[in-house]
């Protein structure tokens, strides 16, 4: 059952009832997370609540969270998690334009006929709203998670990435910005396209693939891969779901890490940003001029022919930096004369994640 409205009553009123449920409704969970626990409680012992199908089809990351982390810190978890968006990057990698690639999308039955939920990240965002519950012990409110999509990547940012030895994937994120295993760091969630070195094991996630990377204090990084979305590997992971509570083994608590770590969305990463501009004298000088204003270090700038319109785009990428300061730039940067919209800004992976 989808949506957040009749799926939640029927949810919330079957555990208070004791009944255990499985669901896959990746939106409800998140939208209403500490709801659902309280049911759970209120249930008593046979109350159970089973969602392994509700992030990243099957990969049964939810159990692994649940369970192989309870003497560890996790400092970072960051996944690939929606095959739709997946599908459509890997295809314009390939040279293919953003609404060619989603038009296949859709034909192929990947994308719904609106394909706001997958190419603005808001199914990404759920997801990582449940992985950060299940990593760090926090609920986060949906709302609060920045989200940015797919839509304003075009192929020239392919071009770009490539001669940085990069792909683009769309990555919901929840790390802490303390990452030297102390509780007390705070907690960034967020959902944004990052280029990502073509040597990072999330660079190789294809097609309609999911891929969940953990950084931890024990185990290092550890990498999950399968398949993201379809009947067949969703089916697996309900069924798994009702297997384990049939047997017994379901956990008793469904969200078994609780913590009061604080939120603070302005993180620290290198950056790209593509500006598109209209060529002219100075150029390079306004830009360096602004990005020491905002206490940007800027670490290279790559540009390709300017055409025969004068029209081009040129990329600028940082040094490590505050999520702050890089989108003050950006929004300097668009309000110049030379600028013909307001710069896109990618967060880059680095090789240590």
């Amino acid at each position: 059952m989808g949506g957040t409205n009749l799926a939640r009553t029927v949810v919330l009123e079957s555990l208070k009832r004791g009944k255990s449920v499985v669901t896959a409704n990746k939106a409800l969970i998140a939208e209403h997370l500490d709801e659902i626990h309280s049911a759970v409680g209120d249930g008593g012992e046979e109350s159970k609540f089973g969602y392994e199908a509700a992030v990243c089809g099957g990969i049964p990351i939810i159990s692994i969270l649940q369970s192989c982390y309870t003497g560890d810190i996790i400092n970072e978890i960051g996944g690939i998690c929606n095959g739709t968006t997946n599908f459509m990057l890997c295809k314009m990698e390939e040279g293919a334009e953003y609404n060619d690639v989603l038009k296949e999308a859709q034909e192929l039955g990947f994308a719904e006929a609106d394909p706001t939920a997958d190419v603005e990240g808001h199914d990404v965002r759920a997801k990582i709203a449940i992985l950060a519950k299940l990593a760090f012990g926090k609920t986060v409110a949906v709302k609060d998670i920045p989200c940015m999509g797919i839509s304003q990547i075009a192929s020239i940012d392919f071009e770009y990435a490539n001669l940085l030895g990069c792909t683009i994937k769309l990555i919901g994120t929840a790390a802490r910005l303390s990452q030297y295993g102390e509780h007390d760091g705070d907690l960034s969630v967020y959902v944004a396209p990052k280029l990502v070195p073509k040597s990072h094991l999330l660079a190789s996630a294809s097609g309609a693939g999911n891929a969940v990377n953990v950084e931890s204090v024990n185990m290092g990084t550890a990498s999950y891969f399968g398949p993201g979305a379809g009947r067949f590997p969703t089916a697996n992971s309900v069924v798994a779901d009702i297997c384990r509570i049939a047997s017994n083994n379901c956990p008793a608590d469904p969200f078994p890490m609780h913590s009061n770590i604080a939120i603070n969305n302005d993180y620290n990463s290198a950056f790209y940003i593509r500006i598109p501009y209209i060529d002219g004298l100075g150029i390079v000088r306004a830009v360096g001029q602004l990005a020491e204003k905002h206490g940007v270090s800027v670490n290279s700038i790559l540009q390709n022919p300017i055409d025969d319109k004068m029209v081009a785009d040129c990329v600028v990428t940082t040094e490590e930096c505050k999520l702050s300061q890089v989108m003050a730039l950006c929004e300097d940067l668009g309000n110049e004369d030379f600028a013909r919209a307001t710069p896109l800004c990618m967060p880059l992976v680095r090789m240590s994640q």
